[in-house]
Order: structure tokens, then C-alpha cells, then sequence
């Protein structure tokens, strides 16, 4: 990177920092999931459901396809940590809430992954403080820059839905199983996980 204007070596850094910052917070992520004997996305859809959401949402949000939306569901209830549950207005529709025992397993998992962040120990209250406004200011300006793209027609959200697709349809393929196993993500297939959390490793004995 040697030879870049300042400002854009200063941009460099920063990237690289980001990315090196980032590897060790998804590093800490996966060694508590690999505690509880589950695969990273299976801890982080737990993490995502703290309160009800459709399948579809959660597929959003995972950026996923249908048949990994399912495999997760499927997952968290074969554990016990999750269930599905018809909407009251249409049934084709389901939401995935957290069960008791999911709602403690996301209490833990969250508490034992934030206390190993290294804001805890680098930082004081103060430069804590600055991090999240800093943070909150960034999330804004993105933000706001997103709405205005997509206003224009040239943001992510303007783009065309996948053939075999339909948007807005929250119902059908998002809810039913497939064969063809999901990609994997964080190492794991969702088929490969067999042991269900036990109250030993619920309760940290």
C-alpha cells in the first residue's frame, strides 16, 4: 500500500483494522458455540430471535435461501430452543419464537461471548463511550446513505427478485423442508449438530 495519498492509506488502515478487529469478535463467536456443541449460525438465529419473527424475516436477515431457513428452524427445535408457531391471521404463515430454555441458552451464550469482547478490557467507561457514539454515528450516515440509494433506485433493496422467487409472499417455500441439505456456514450443515445442549452446560456446571 506504500505510494497511496494519505487520506487513502488512513482509509486503508482503518479497513484492515475493521477486518482484523471483526476475525476476532466471530473468532469468540464460534469457540462459544463450539462450547455448547452447535454451529455458529445456529447460536447466532438465537442471538436474532429475541422476540418472535417470521421465517421469511429470519431469512432475511440471514441472507439466506428458504431450505437454510428451515434447516435452522428445524435445528433449534430438534434442540428444544425454539418452535415454530402459525400467525393468528394466516397460517401459512409461521413464526419462530424461543422457548423457555432457548430464552436461558441466549442469556448465557450472549453473556459469556460479551464478557470476552475486548472493549471489556481495553477500554475505559470513557473510550467505551466514544466507541459507541462513534459506532451509533456510522450506523446513521449508512443508513440514511441506504434509504437515499434505494429512493433512487439504486440500493440492494431495489433489486429484482430471483426467478422462482415472489416478494412479499411469506408463505410456501419458506416453510417447507428440502432435501438438498443447507450450505455451510461457520464451518457446519446444519445435520451434522446431534447433541442437544444439556442443563449441565445450560447451567455452566
Amino acid at each position: 500500500m506504500c505510494g497511496y495519498p494519505e487520506h487513502d492509506q488512513l482509509n486503508a488502515d482503518i479497513g484492515d483494522a475493521f477486518s482484523e478487529f471483526f476475525g476476532q469478535i466471530i473468532g469468540s463467536f464460534e469457540a462459544a458455540a463450539r462450547g455448547y456443541s452447535l454451529p455458529a449460525f445456529a447460536v447466532k438465529a438465537v442471538h436474532m430471535l429475541g422476540s418472535p419473527m417470521t421465517m421469511k424475516e429470519l431469512g432475511q436477515r440471514f441472507h439466506c435461501d428458504p431450505s437454510f431457513v428451515t434447516a435452522i428452524a428445524d435445528l433449534l427445535d430438534t434442540h428444544g430452543l425454539a418452535q415454530r408457531e402459525p400467525d393468528a391471521k394466516d397460517r401459512r404463515i409461521k413464526h419462530l419464537r424461543l422457548t423457555p430454555k432457548g430464552l436461558e441458552f441466549r442469556e448465557r451464550v450472549e453473556g459469556e461471548v460479551l464478557a470476552q469482547m475486548p472493549w471489556n478490557h481495553a477500554l475505559d467507561a470513557g473510550e467505551r463511550e466514544s466507541l459507541l457514539a462513534l459506532l451509533r454515528k456510522m450506523i446513521k450516515a449508512e443508513s440514511e446513505r441506504s434509504s437515499q440509494a434505494t429512493a433512487r433506485g439504486t440500493g440492494p433493496d431495489s433489486a429484482t427478485v430471483p426467478a422462482g422467487g415472489e416478494a412479499g409472499n411469506d408463505s410456501g417455500p419458506a416453510d417447507t423442508a428440502h432435501d438438498t441439505p443447507p450450505a455451510t456456514t461457520g464451518e457446519h450443515r446444519a445435520g451434522e449438530v446431534t447433541r442437544e445442549p444439556t442443563s449441565a452446560m445450560l447451567s455452566g456446571r
